[in-house]
């Protein structure tokens, strides 16, 4: 069983009120796939994990849209200091190793770079890259023409 099969099953037991349950499951999520996915973190319909979810770290706060990939060794987490965490949008692809941090907004139809660590909103359509990441281009559809992504 996957890292996403655990954190839905943990999810849909803490939603019926059985919270004790719901961390029990988080456990073995956590111990099997070495990543923490609470049961309180929302992920949105068709998101998916790379690799069975191996590695990652997310927010209970943290909010994910609907169709986003998320690749493997990734942390969506808060930020000393900056509050809240992060707001994730539709049709995000989050690549491996990245950082998204704080209590910030990643828009739809994003792209963020393998390594990158994001600490600032990102506008809709754009592709985000280094670190800190920086908008690399704004123009995501001449990428996915092409299928490069």
């Amino acid at each position: 069983m996957d890292a996403m099969m655990l954190y839905k099953i943990s999810n849909w037991l803490y939603r019926k009120k059985l919270g004790w349950l719901a961390k029990r499951v988080q456990k073995i999520n956590n111990s099997q796939h070495n990543s923490y996915i609470p049961c309180t973190a929302q992920l949105g319909k068709d998101t998916v994990f790379a690799y069975g979810g191996i590695g990652m770290v997310i927010h209970s706060n943290a909010i994910v849209g609907k169709k986003c990939m998320i690749g493997q060794g990734i942390t969506i987490g808060g930020r000393t200091g900056h509050g809240g965490a992060p707001v994730i949008g539709n049709n995000v692809y989050i690549a491996a190793g990245s950082r998204v941090l704080g209590g910030i907004t990643i828009g739809n139809n994003v792209v963020i770079g393998v390594n990158a660590v994001v600490i600032k909103d990102v506008p809709d359509n754009c592709i985000v890259a280094g670190v800190p990441a920086k908008i690399i281009s704004r123009n995501i559809s001449k990428f996915t023409e092409n299928g490069v992504i």
